[in-house]
């Protein structure tokens, strides 16, 4: 099997750029975000001065994954304050950026409370932007430290499932440190059990339409030395077939009250499939990530993206280019149905695993007990 061996290198982060960093040069305050639209091939780095360049990077998937969405959120509240901007529209169309990530409006909500509680305590302005900025670097600080506490929950919960390590894991999107404070949520997993010696394949699936598993957790796990291997998304079913998946892992974008949870779209089959295979299917979140006003997931919008996402591949030096700037692999007019995440329903999830620990079976009342346990 041509593939990615594992490889006797010290462990780093996948990439020496930061997902985003808060700078203060002579000419004011910037949030700056790496690229994420242009891994694996360059590390480029774009430079927000305001809350609508933001907008606009959180919407291009520039920066992308449920845990630094909120942290991204939160720092462009407090960029808005910083520059004098209306923090309160601001806050508007930051929250409103990507509606199925609920960290995105947690983060959003955070920063911008804390704004106003210095504001109606008769503190000034820039009291306020300040107690803003600190809100956002505690929200930054609090990932970081989840992230760690998610990694040992879940290997320690992937060790007494499947006793003896070796563990063959099957994830999908991306969900290592380019979502995150620290190294992740489903990927730290990975990386932990990496680190012990206890992970034998990831398997990555290359995620449909936007590619962040071939793009972005290939390129994680190339760099921090995992074995690993590339598959089409379609191709999972038979890799299940083969008993060659022992376990999966997934992050979440937005888990509802009930314990379904929204992912990036193809999850849904993985849960199926899993269980007619007789695999654990385990989600990696952070509280933050769970919505206990979102009842059900029914009730939880699903991003639809642009069609040409899917009538058209990213192409830059193609001569014959789409609306969408790519190269058209559809006939001109393809309607196409391109919903950015699916739900999949309690019963098919093992466990969801988050930094107060996992719940399983996964119920109403075992995650409104774990949320309650992590937000304390």
């Amino acid at each position: 099997m041509a593939d990615q061996q594992a490889q006797s290198v010290e462990d780093k982060r996948p990439t020496g750029v930061p997902v985003l960093r808060w700078e203060e040069p002579p000419e004011g305050p910037v949030l700056v975000l790496l690229d994420q639209t242009r891994l694996p091939s360059e590390e480029v780095e774009l430079v927000c001065t305001d809350a609508s360049a933001l907008v606009e990077a959180i919407r291009s998937l520039a920066v992308r994954g449920a845990p630094v969405l909120g942290i991204a959120g939160a720092y462009g509240v407090a960029l808005a304050a910083a520059r004098g901007f209306d923090v309160d529209d601001a806050a508007v169309a930051l929250a409103g950026a990507r509606p199925t990530a609920v960290n995105l409006s947690v983060g959003v909500r955070r920063a911008q409370e804390a704004y106003h509680a210095v504001l109606a305590r008769g503190g000034d302005a820039a009291e306020a932007a300040a107690a803003a900025l600190a809100a956002a670097r505690q929200l930054h600080r609090e990932d970081a430290e989840a992230s760690v506490r998610m990694a040992e929950h879940g290997l320690a919960l992937l060790d007494e499932l499947l006793p003896g390590g070796g563990h063959r894991i099957l994830t999908h999107c991306n969900t290592g440190s380019l979502v995150s404070g620290g190294e992740g949520t489903a990927f730290a997993v990975a990386l932990a059990a990496h680190r012990q010696g206890r992970l034998r394949r990831l398997w990555v699936d290359e995620t449909r339409p936007l590619l962040q598993g071939a793009r972005l957790t290939a390129y994680e796990a190339a760099r921090s030395g995992m074995a690993y291997t590339l598959l089409t998304d379609n191709a999972a079913g038979s890799l299940f077939a083969s008993g060659d998946v022992d376990a999966v892992l997934i992050g979440a974008d937005r888990i509802a009250a009930d314990g379904s949870v929204a992912n990036k779209v193809g999850s849904y089959p993985l849960a199926v499939l899993a269980r007619y295979h007789h695999v654990p299917f385990i989600v990696v979140a952070p509280v933050t990530t769970v919505d206990l006003g979102t009842a059900d997931g029914a009730a939880i919008e699903v991003e639809q993206r642009p069609g040409y996402e899917v009538t058209e591949v990213m192409a830059p030096q193609a001569q014959v280019a789409g609306p969408g700037g790519g190269m058209p692999v559809a006939p001109l007019g393809t309607q196409a149905y391109n919903p950015a995440f699916d739900v999949t329903p309690p019963e098919l999830v093992t466990a969801i695993v988050t930094e107060a620990g996992a719940v399983s079976p996964v119920t109403a009342e075992g995650l409104a007990e774990l949320c309650a346990k992590g937000r304390a």
